[in-house]
């Protein structure tokens, strides 16, 4: 099992397993990504969020995007995860833990304070496989979200 940086020529890998995930999350139709949007948005000159790859004999099995926030009360910066997906017949072979290990890594390389995601309540196996890595729920806080018309009509309100 190896994991190395997405480059450019992975957006077409990237986007099928968005639309895997979107799948597994039972939100199959809410992928808008293209191809062209994850080269210009991980790939392009201006790049806030990375990706990585996961492969198993030189085959595609799992990829993430993360990104680098700050935290103000620790003064550092802190690694979030926004995606982690490994196919369906690769689950259980390591892969996923390969993709945090390598995350981790990276938190501690750069020095974070901490390394967050975020996980659908239904999904317990994940849960499961998070606490046993020792990450811990932050069950006080609630993530709210501003998009689409919303977003816009907040943006322009005077």
């Amino acid at each position: 099992m190896r994991i190395r940086p997405a480059v450019k020529e992975d957006a077409a890998t990237i986007l099928g397993f968005i639309n895997e995930l979107a799948v597994f999350e039972k939100e199959p139709d809410a992928v808008l990504n293209t191809v062209d949007s994850i080269e210009a948005r991980l790939f392009g000159d201006e790049v806030h969020a990375q990706a990585i790859i996961c492969e198993e004999n030189d085959q595609p099995v799992g990829f993430a995007v993360y990104f680098f926030n700050y935290s103000t009360w620790l003064g550092q910066y802190g690694l979030y995860l926004e995606d982690l997906y490994v196919s369906e017949d690769q689950r259980g072979t390591g892969a996923g833990k390969a993709i945090m290990k390598y995350l981790a890594q990276t938190a501690v390389n750069k020095e974070c304070g901490r390394f967050e995601w975020v996980v659908l309540h239904w999904n317990q196996k994940a849960i499961d496989f998070y606490q046993s890595i020792g990450a811990e729920p932050q069950d006080e806080w609630i993530i709210y979200r501003l998009t689409g018309q919303a977003l816009q009509d907040f943006a322009a309100e005077d």
